[in-house]
């Protein structure tokens, strides 16, 4: 029976280095072993970077072509597009168990060891050298760049308590103390936002790329790593906080450009994924399609808004977020309700405010309009894009002389009513208040039919938020629930004044 075809129960059965010649076992690089995994996986059908959606067709062939030509590989992206978690996938990539020179720090090969340890065991001892064996989860690296990273954090230095505990000369190699890159050997190294790397930190990576020897202050090294490099980066960096030295962009063979969902059905599928939902939320609150959709088309508006500054980007982090408050939103009025089940209101988005004002960025524009505010915006356009897939489009309604679908709504509201929706209303008072409105009703029964009754009412409320936001009539934020009254009353109306005023 070959190596290859060996369980893993039989390879953790090998003790030896003579135990593992007879098994058949050759060296094979880290890059080698991934593109032949590629190929084998590929060849099943099975789909490595699975859960990544929306790079079915424009990153992952990138990252594959990469593997197959053994290339090192650059992220460069905006922030939340799954740099670092398709980094971490890589590692589905490895062979389960490889084996190692027992005690090793640098996880030795035993057919091709680099360390003075592993050659002197196996001088010492040959064949009856110990065996380790290497899970693929422990040859993943993962270290993120900040400004006080040094070259022994990466590479390794002279560690002289070591010489002195061993009584060893500053001129013994057993005196080096190995950084991540060199005990990253046989396994894949990450780096995250490499422009925040100090340049002359960058500048040490040269010989490790390109050669795949280390040099540690005077020791001549001849230590050829076999490591596989993934960097990400954002290109923000590259012009506010530092940037990627040119001859270490020469040295990185492919540089793969990420991107946001380009759909909001793609946007709904990584949310609905990541989002951590409790037992209890996901039985007793219901979220329609169309509030999901929402909150897809929030982060969508923000990607767009001239508030919110592009270069910086709006994660996946804030849908997801968003949704796991609007969810939240609903179960706090539930328990304030006393009521066992609900379901999603247009309300409830009050809830995902604060997912959206840390996580943008805001121009000097939006800075002076307030994150509240701009947040409460971006709501407002997700809204009125979200409207017309539903309902006549009002702009063009307003222009016809007759037949207006809105016609009886905002008529009711021009006498000079209004309704409060309360946030913390039970579902008998809020369906009580959408159903005074005359025509209201009417209006989803005519162009939305459904049989879902809280969806009905969903419906409903949404109708009024999205005429609101086509300047139809007026919404108010109180300190307990919206209110909704006639444009004009509420633009002329003053508050009341004293004598002295």
């Amino acid at each position: 029976m070959k190596y290859q075809d060996l369980s893993a129960e039989k390879k953790l059965k090998i003790n030896t280095l003579g135990e593992l010649k007879n098994s058949g076992y050759e060296s094979v690089s880290i890059k080698e072993e991934l593109r032949a995994n590629l190929v084998k996986t590929r060849k099943a059908g099975e789909n490595i970077f699975e859960g990544i959606w929306g790079y079915e067709d424009t990153v992952i062939p990138d990252v594959e072509r990469a593997i197959l030509s053994r290339h090192n590989i650059n992220f460069l992206g905006l922030r939340g597009q799954a740099k670092t978690r398709m980094a971490r996938m890589m590692t589905r990539l490895l062979d389960e168990y490889i084996p190692v020179i027992k005690g090793s720090p640098l996880n030795d090969d035993p057919l091709n060891p680099i360390s003075k340890f592993a050659i002197d065991k196996i001088n010492e001892l040959g064949d009856a050298t110990p065996m380790g064996w290497m899970h693929r989860d422990e040859r993943y690296t993962e270290k993120l760049a900040t400004p006080d990273v040094t070259i022994a954090d990466l590479i390794g230095d002279v560690d002289p308590i070591k010489a002195a505990s061993l009584k060893l000369p500053y001129s013994d190699e057993r005196v080096i103390h190995f950084g991540l890159v060199p005990r990253s050997h046989r396994g894949i190294f990450v780096i995250n936002e490499l422009p925040d790397l100090q340049a002359r930190i960058q500048v040490a990576l040269f010989n490790i790329l390109q050669e795949g020897d280390i040099q540690i202050r005077g020791f001549k090294l001849r230590m050829p790593l076999d490591v596989q490099f993934v960097f990400t980066a954002n290109p923000e960096d590259y012009t506010n906080r530092g940037s990627i030295v040119t001859p270490l962009k020469d040295r990185i063979d492919s540089q793969i450009i990420t991107h946001y969902p380009s759909s909001i059905e793609i946007g709904k599928k990584i949310t609905l994924q990541e989002a951590a939902l409790a037992k209890e939320q996901e039985e007793g609150v219901e979220v329609f399609d169309l509030a999901k959709d929402l909150i897809e088309q929030i982060a969508m508006e923000a990607r767009d808004s001239e508030y919110v500054d592009a270069k910086s980007g709006v994660s996946a982090r804030l849908t997801i977020s968003a949704f796991e408050n609007l969810v939240s939103a609903c179960e706090r009025r539930m328990l304030v309700s006393e009521e066992d089940k609900t379901n999603v209101r247009v309300t409830d988005f009050v809830g995902v405010i604060p997912a959206i004002t840390g996580k943008v960025e805001l121009v000097y524009e939006g800075e002076q309009e307030g994150p509240g505010i701009v947040a409460n915006n971006l709501v407002g356009k997700a809204i009125r894009s979200q409207f017309i897939n539903y309902f006549p489009d009002p702009e063009k309604e307003r222009k016809k002389e007759s037949d207006n679908p809105y016609e009886s709504i905002k008529e009711w509201f021009e006498k000079g009513n209004m309704i409060d929706l309360m946030f913390d209303a039970k579902e008998s008072d809020y369906q009580e208040e959408l159903k005074s409105i005359p025509g209201l009703e009417a209006l989803v029964d005519k162009y939305q039919k459904t049989s879902h009754e809280g969806f009905k009412y969903f419906l409903m409320e949404f109708a009024l938020f999205g005429l609101a936001e086509y300047s139809m009539l007026s919404k108010h934020q109180l300190e307990q629930g919206m209110q909704f009254k006639d444009l004009f009353t509420s633009m002329f109306s003053m508050p009341e004044m004293g004598d002295e005023e």
